[in-house]
């Protein structure tokens, strides 16, 4: 297969905070290198990309020494923490910006969909921006009024495909944005996260849609914190970390790898300080434990025995009203458990402030094997006050307890058991 996209040693540098040097002398000395073919001698500081830290530069590399290469018809992963460099990777590829240092080779038209609206006029309907993209693309009118029907099928917009797109919700305009970038026959499609917007039923025609892309020899690349899809669709990952390209290869170790690298809890199940994927400065969780009908902390839970979790949030001022939810994963990433301390009920739940001691308690209706917990605090208006993704670990064993005493079962059959009643008649 021939290489399609190539990205040699790239970097790309931000300046925290105002866009110019600060003085007049700073600004002069740029431009008087800059005119003389000379790298800016500005872009010598700066830190790597730390969300978690400040650098007293004021600057920050988004991305670091980044190399690959790409093959035709190659669906590529990329996953990595919120502020890894991903979506800054996508824009360079995507021609959005440029890279501060190395170059990037690409062979044929690039159609990407990184951010909701993205590529859009908001006073054109749907229709124009249709034309408007294709052009954009290097399609001539002809070309793109042979896609239009499919394309407006697609999306589900007919109803509203002659409306200006600032009337679209952003369901809407992901709807549309994909439609568009997946059906004008671009040899390179880029998907960032934003089909999350998306409802079930469309994401799963957009996943149809990039297998069937990849499968007619044109390339994928794809950004999702959805490891399951990731695993479904893409053959070969990349691994990013603080703006650097940590790994490269096959896509289930590179989830493998990124799950083991996932921060995790202590011993004695203190939360470290950076662990959060969200997080508003309002609450916090400190800490979180699995325990025994004992009390005492445990990584393996005998099959169907109950899941007793004990976590702690520290709040900077009193909550009047919130919700806790826990959540309980495949190490494949898919969601099995979702529970929360509320589901539409009007009862408030307030938080105090300093710490809080939370309980929870799961009916343990798991197969034996292996999950992780993620874990969040939430305003009743959907604000997110922390989440904090995969902190613990644990096992259901084929060791039962009580009547259940001496279980086996091959979990690969399942990963949840459902009470049930059986009749058979002869």
């Amino acid at each position: 297969m021939k290489t399609v996209l190539k990205a040699e040693n790239i970097s790309k540098q931000y300046r925290l905070g105002q866009v110019g040097t600060g003085t007049l002398s700073h600004d002069l000395k740029r431009f008087w290198y800059k005119a003389r073919g000379k790298e800016d001698p500005y872009l010598q500081v700066g830190a790597e990309n730390d969300r978690t830290s400040v650098d007293s530069s004021g600057y920050v590399w988004a991305l670091k020494d980044i190399n690959f290469e790409i093959a035709q018809g190659d669906m590529v992963g990329i996953i990595g923490k919120n502020g890894a460099g991903k979506s800054t990777l996508l824009k360079l590829l995507s021609r959005v910006t440029a890279p501060t240092t190395g170059q990037i080779k690409i062979k044929g038209r690039i159609a990407a969909l990184l951010e909701v609206g993205t590529g859009f006029h908001p006073e054109l309907t749907g229709r124009e921006n249709i034309y408007l993209n294709g052009a954009i693309l290097g399609m001539s009118r002809a070309e793109i009024k042979a896609k239009l029907d499919e394309i407006v099928d697609f999306s589900g917009c007919q109803k509203y495909i002659d409306t200006p797109v600032k009337r679209y919700s952003s369901g809407m305009i992901v709807r549309l944005g994909f439609a568009v970038a997946a059906h004008l026959e671009p040899e390179i499609l880029i998907v960032d996260e934003v089909l999350a917007v998306g409802d079930a039923e469309f994401q799963e025609k957009c996943i149809g849609k990039m297998k069937d892309i990849s499968g007619e020899g044109r390339t994928v690349l794809f950004v999702s914190h959805n490891m399951a899809s990731m695993k479904a669709l893409c053959k070969k990952g990349f691994l990013m970390e603080k703006g650097r390209m940590t790994n490269q290869g096959n896509m289930t170790e590179i989830i493998e790898t990124y799950l083991a690298k996932t921060t995790k809890s202590s011993a004695n199940g203190e939360i470290p300080a950076d662990a959060s994927s969200m997080n508003s400065g309002i609450a916090k969780y400190k800490s979180i434990q699995l325990l025994d009908s004992k009390n005492e902390m445990i990584e393996r839970v005998n099959y169907m025995a109950d899941l007793r979790f004990n976590m702690t949030i520290d709040c900077k001022s009193a909550l009047k009203d919130v919700m806790i939810d826990l959540r309980i994963n495949t190490r494949d990433g898919i969601e099995l458990v979702h529970t929360m301390n509320k589901y539409g009920s009007t009862n408030k739940q307030p938080l105090s402030q300093g710490l809080n001691q939370i309980s929870c308690i799961v009916n343990n209706q798991l197969q034996p094997g292996n999950y992780s917990v993620t874990i969040g605090v939430h305003e009743t208006n959907g604000i997110t006050l922390d989440f904090v993704e995969n902190i613990i670990d644990f096992s259901v064993m084929n060791i039962g307890e009580g009547e259940n005493s001496g279980f086996t079962y091959d979990f690969k059959l399942g990963h949840v058991h459902f009470n049930s009643k059986w009749k058979v008649e002869n």
